[in-house]
C-alpha cells in the first residue's frame, strides 16, 4: 500500500501573489481606460456628475469585478484540489484500517487454531499416557494387596501416590482443556458451551445468582465469532469473579436483524452483561488488559465493546458482534 501523500495547501506566498497579479491587472485596466479614453463614450450619461470622473470610475470597479471573480475562481479551484485530496486520504486510511483489521483476525483465527491443536494433543497424547500411568499403578497396588510379605505395604503406599498423582494431572489437563478450547463447541453449539461455562462458574462465584439467556441464531455464526463472543463472557465472569462482589449477574446474547428489507449486513448478536456490584469509577481506573483484549477482538471483526460502572453502581457491559464482515468503505 502506497504511503498517503500529505495534502497540499496554498501557502501565504501564493496568496500574496495571487493579489499582487489582481493589483496589476486592475491597474492596467484603469491606465487603458485613461489612455484610450473609452470613459467618454458614457460621458453624456455622466455629464452632469462630470467633476466626479464616473464614467472613469466604471471601468475601474469593472476591472476589479473580473479580478475578484479571478481571485474566487483560484481559491475555488485550491479548495477542490484539498477537498479531493482529503478524499483520498480518508480512502486510504479505510483502506489501511480494513487491512490492519484483516491481519488482527488472522492473528486471533492463528490463535485459536494453536489452541484447538494443543487441545487435541493434551487429549490424544497426555491423557493417554497419565490413564495408562494410573492402570499400571493400580495393577501394582493390587498385586501388593495380594502379597502377604512385609514390603507389601509401602509397596501399596508408593502406588497409591501414584494414583493420586495422577488424577491430579488429569484435573490439571482437564482444567487446561477447558481453558484452550470451550467445553462443547465444536460439538454442540455455542449456546451449550455458554451453559456449561456459567454453570462452572456458578459454583466460584455463589451466592451470586447468575442467569443466562441466549439466543437461538446465535449458533448459527460462524467460528471467529461464536470464539469472541464465547470468551467476552468469559472474560466479564473473570472479571466479575475478581472484583465486582455482586450477588446478581445477568447475561443476555439476543440477535437483532436488519432494519432494511435485505439488509442482512446489519444482522447482529447483541451481548449483554451486568451485575449489581460494587463497581468503578472508570475515570480514575482505566479498562484492564483483558477487556482491552476482547474489545480489539471484537473491533477486527468489525464489531464494538462498550463498558459502564461506576462505584456501588454495579458493571454493565455492552457489545455488538456483526453477523458477517462489514465492507471496506469504498466496495
Amino acid at each position: 500500500m502506497s504511503t498517503p501523500q500529505p495534502i497540499r495547501s496554498d501557502s501565504t506566498s501564493d496568496i500574496l501573489r495571487d493579489l499582487c497579479v489582481l493589483g496589476i491587472g486592475t491597474l492596467s485596466c484603469a491606465v487603458l481606460a485613461i489612455h484610450f479614453d473609452w470613459s467618454e463614450v458614457l460621458f453624456a450619461w455622466t455629464r452632469r456628475a462630470e467633476w466626479f470622473q464616473l464614467d472613469e470610475l466604471t471601468f475601474v470597479l469593472l476591472s476589479i469585478a473580473v479580478g475578484l471573480a479571478w481571485f474566487a475562481a483560484r481559491r475555488w479551484r485550491g479548495t477542490r484540489r484539498e477537498l479531493d485530496a482529503r478524499v483520498v486520504l480518508e480512502r486510504q486510511l479505510a483502506e489501511s484500517l480494513e487491512e490492519q483489521r484483516r491481519l488482527a483476525r488472522q492473528f486471533v483465527d492463528a490463535q485459536e487454531q494453536e489452541r484447538k491443536r494443543l487441545s487435541q494433543e493434551l487429549h490424544d497424547e497426555l491423557g493417554q499416557l497419565v490413564n495408562a500411568m494410573k492402570l499400571d499403578a493400580v495393577a501394582i497396588r493390587a498385586r501388593a494387596a495380594r502379597d502377604v510379605r512385609a514390603s507389601s505395604s509401602e509397596l501399596a503406599d508408593r502406588a497409591q501416590s501414584i494414583i493420586a498423582n495422577t488424577d491430579l494431572v488429569n484435573e490439571s489437563i482437564a482444567r487446561l482443556l477447558r481453558e484452550l478450547r470451550p467445553v462443547g463447541l465444536d460439538e454442540l453449539g455455542l449456546s451449550a458451551a455458554l451453559e456449561h461455562c456459567v454453570d462452572l462458574w456458578r459454583s466460584r462465584l455463589e451466592p451470586a445468582q447468575l442467569s443466562l439467556s441466549v439466543d437461538e441464531h446465535i449458533d448459527a455464526l460462524d467460528e471467529a465469532r461464536t470464539l469472541a463472543i464465547y470468551r467476552t463472557v468469559q472474560e466479564a465472569l473473570t472479571n466479575c469473579a475478581r472484583h465486582a462482589g455482586a450477588s446478581r449477574v445477568d447475561i443476555r446474547i439476543e440477535w437483532t436483524a436488519g432494519t432494511r428489507e435485505g439488509a442482512d449486513q446489519d444482522a447482529a448478536a447483541l451481548i449483554r452483561i451486568e451485575d449489581d456490584g460494587c463497581g468503578t469509577d472508570l475515570r480514575a481506573r482505566p479498562l484492564g488488559l483483558g477487556l482491552i483484549g476482547m474489545r480489539e477482538r471484537l473491533t477486527a471483526l468489525g464489531g464494538s465493546l462498550s463498558v459502564d460502572s461506576a462505584p456501588q453502581t454495579g458493571f454493565r457491559l455492552h457489545a455488538r458482534v456483526p453477523a458477517i464482515a462489514a465492507r471496506p468503505a469504498g466496495t
